[in-house]
């Protein structure tokens, strides 16, 4: 049996009671980094006096995460209580294990997966957006720099849904900067060090926001909700846009005719005057 557990995104008092009770029972661990695990475990044992068994850790992150896939690793996930843990907040998003989990419905292990702290649904609960918000897309980290970073910070902008980003301490002010060049107005809402002591929030338009981070101190890693583009005409197709398109002349006019109403003749025929 394998069980992915969330792990705390900043304050040990958000670990789960069932995370503590499958902590318990559990004989290996596999973690994205197995330093990063131990001194998790040693400070939630401490904090509510608990003591753990003694687990055999492995590693097991982005870069080997498919070479874990074989038969003999198999056996290991069906026959031992497995955990697998990620650095912070929910296994797959964002982080390892998603070849895990494919791994386990292909070949029939018996897998869970328990809900926790997520910096996603935090922030955006945290965000107060209400304007078209009721859906978003989460995009993780954007490209770094080219021609890929550019288009999907255009597609980003003109989405009729909610974008969320990760975005790291060092690149966050290019990324403002984009914005305002892109959508100056558009209203973007900021957070960081979610469910720590210095949790901090903002919210203003892109240009408001580059001027605002660019005196504060960037520390942490961040959480970027941008706007959804609001366009009431989006989506409806005028008179122009029928007139605009490359198509011969007769097609064009059954479409302007089901638009208008008009006789389809009678616009073929104003068509090519």
């Amino acid at each position: 049996m394998l069980t992915f557990l969330p792990t705390p995104i900043g304050n040990l008092g958000d670990v789960s009671f069932r995370t503590i009770e499958v902590l318990k029972a559990g004989e290996v661990i596999l973690c994205e980094d197995t330093r990063v695990t131990k001194k998790l475990l040693n400070l939630i044992s401490m904090k509510f006096d608990i003591k753990f068994p003694q687990y055999e850790y492995i590693s097991l992150h982005s870069h080997n995460e498919k070479q874990f896939l074989t038969k003999e690793n198999k056996e290991l996930l069906s026959l031992q209580n497995c955990i697998y843990m990620s650095d912070a907040g929910m296994p797959c998003v964002s982080d390892p294990g998603s070849f895990l989990v494919d791994f386990c419905l292909k070949f029939d292990i018996e897998f869970d997966v328990l809900p926790g702290a997520n910096a996603i649904l935090t922030a955006y609960a945290s965000s107060g957006f209400t304007s078209n918000a009721t859906t978003f897309t989460f995009f993780g980290f954007l490209p770094h720099k080219g021609n890929d970073r550019r288009d999907k910070l255009d597609m980003i902008l003109n989405s009729d849904h909610l974008a969320i980003l990760y975005e790291s301490p060092h690149r966050l002010m290019k990324l403002l900067e984009e914005l305002n060049e892109k959508a100056p107005n558009r209203m973007i809402f900021l957070t960081k060090e979610l469910t720590k002591k210095y949790q901090t929030r903002y919210k203003s338009t892109a240009k408001e926001m580059l001027n605002t981070i660019s005196k504060t101190q960037i520390r942490g890693e961040w959480v970027v909700i941008i706007e959804n583009e609001v366009n009431e005409n989006k989506g409806i197709i005028t008179l122009d846009d029928i007139v605009d398109l490359k198509l011969p002349p007769k097609q064009k006019a059954k479409l302007i005719s089901k638009l208008t109403g008009q006789n389809v003749k009678e616009i073929y025929n104003d068509l090519i005057s």
